[in-house]
């Protein structure tokens, strides 16, 4: 048994990499608040029998299996002080849930496209509104939050999900500068493709309105194609996770997978090339130096 226990808020616990992070902190000795809006299914999955009995560990004391509507606000709050009634205080936030929705610009409803900043943008803000008192108060803590390689460069009918990474990574940069002084840190997690369910064809959401001259179905259907095939192994980017808030100078930016980590390198390679094409135009907008 580790001498100090950490208290970690998950969300989107249930599947993919939530769920695994969510067993590899059981595992590793720690204390879970797991949010989920299928806190059953977050129960079978997680085989908490055979974890539990491993550390010698009792379910109702180590993990706190919580339904929650992240785009609820009110559910949030709620959520959170139930955590901290239960454990006491929370040390880390993995904001984890996320929402993925493939349509070009053009084809994607008002609705839609909001639907994938709720769940990706807003939601985050609900816990980070919710649990930075808590933090602050403690003068620790740790924010891991999940952004996407996708959020640092973009594809044809990914542009809504590309947007709601691109402001993650934005808004935790601000709240890393933010927080710093209250001992809080904070961590963008950017996986590159894992093996999970986010390619299934089964949970894919598909922009409703189609045109024909964007061929939408060829386009879901390469997306799809490549589901079972990732490169990323979702157990061994939970072993990575754990180790983040033992670390004196964690990274803010963390790509995950050698095709998060190339593909970052090669886009800003392009952007400095660009950048110096364009120099001179960029420079002229200035006023004169007297």
């Amino acid at each position: 048994m580790k001498s100090t226990q950490k208290v970690w808020l998950i969300t989107g616990a249930s599947k993919g990499m939530g769920l695994e992070i969510t067993k590899a902190v059981l595992k590793n000795g720690d204390k879970v608040i797991a949010t989920s809006r299928n806190t059953d299914t977050l129960l079978e999955k997680i085989e908490l029998n055979a974890i539990l009995k491993e550390r010698k560990l009792q379910l109702e004391d180590n993990l706190l299996p919580l339904k929650l509507d992240i785009t609820n606000e009110t559910a949030v709050e709620s959520a959170i002080l139930k955590g901290i009634e239960k454990f006491g205080r929370i040390d880390v936030v993995v904001n984890n849930a996320g929402y993925n929705l493939l349509g070009n610009m053009e084809e994607l409803s008002d609705a839609e496209f909001r639907k994938t900043m709720d769940v990706n943008v807003f939601a985050m803000a609900h816990i980070l509104r919710y649990v930075l008192p808590h933090l602050r108060r403690q003068q620790s803590g740790h924010i891991i939050n999940t952004a996407s390689m996708m959020g640092y460069m973009s594809y044809p009918c990914n542009g809504s999900y590309s947007a709601s990474k691109y402001a993650v990574i934005g808004l935790s940069e601000a709240l890393a500068q933010e927080v710093r002084p209250f001992g809080i840190k904070v961590t963008i997690l950017v996986p590159g493709t894992f093996r999970t369910n986010f390619m299934n064809e089964d949970t894919l959401n598909v922009a409703q309105h189609k045109i024909d001259a964007y061929n939408l179905d060829t386009q879901v259907e390469q997306f799809t194609g490549l589901d079972g095939k990732q490169l990323g192994n979702p157990k061994k980017l939970a072993l990575v996770v754990i180790k983040l808030p033992e670390m004196p100078n964690p990274p803010l930016h963390l790509p995950l997978g050698s095709d998060s980590y190339s593909a970052i390198v090669e886009v800003r390679k392009n952007e400095k090339k660009e950048m110096e094409e364009w120099k001179t135009l960029s420079l002229s907008t200035d006023f004169k130096k007297k």
